[in-house]
């Protein structure tokens, strides 16, 4: 009997130690606040991480949307933000981050698919898109200049990714 509660005890600590992206703003798989959005004020949403991989030095933020134009007819992935060399021991962005190449505190802003670095909020032409808040643990720092691409950052980061975590935001233009 004691083995089997350790061994459920194992679980349930690893459980609440996983590496993990939230939002206070929105919950997974749920509906994005047209704040961060173009019906709103375009903002990004707070952010959150917690119990990265051991031998994390870095982190890279991609948000984008697979369904772009139509999720019926999806023909391709927008890309809305990109954040690369957000230090290890960074464990959040608040709410409304400016759109500098470098962060105040850490994190080096990419080029979206909107042409410019900073967070672009939703705007789906057509129906309810997914956002996918996409963090990857990596063991490097990938010392790139700002401004940076989405293809072009993931080719800096192969073979250095330690682990992905995902959250899914969901919205429907008004």
């Amino acid at each position: 009997m004691k083995t089997l509660s350790l061994f459920m005890l194992f679980f349930l600590i690893s459980d609440l130690m996983a590496f993990e992206i939230t939002s206070t703003a929105f919950e997974n798989k749920e509906n994005i606040p047209s704040i961060y959005t173009c019906d709103g004020e375009d903002i990004s949403p707070p952010l959150n991480w917690k119990s990265l991989p051991e031998k994390t030095k870095s982190l890279v933020l991609i948000v984008d949307d697979p369904d772009a134009p139509d999720p019926r007819n999806p023909r391709m992935t927008w890309v809305h933000w990109v954040v690369y060399d957000i230090p290890a021991t960074r464990g959040s962005f608040p709410e409304k981050v400016p759109a500098n190449i470098a962060i105040k505190g850490g994190g080096i802003q990419g080029k979206s698919d909107f042409k410019r670095p900073g967070y672009g909020g939703p705007c789906p032409p057509i129906g309810k898109h997914r956002y996918f808040f996409k963090l990857y643990a990596l063991d490097t720092l990938l010392n790139l200049a700002g401004g940076k691409t989405k293809k072009e950052i993931k080719k800096a980061m192969k073979g250095h990714v330690l682990e992905k975590v995902e959250l899914i935001g969901l919205y429907r233009k008004k």
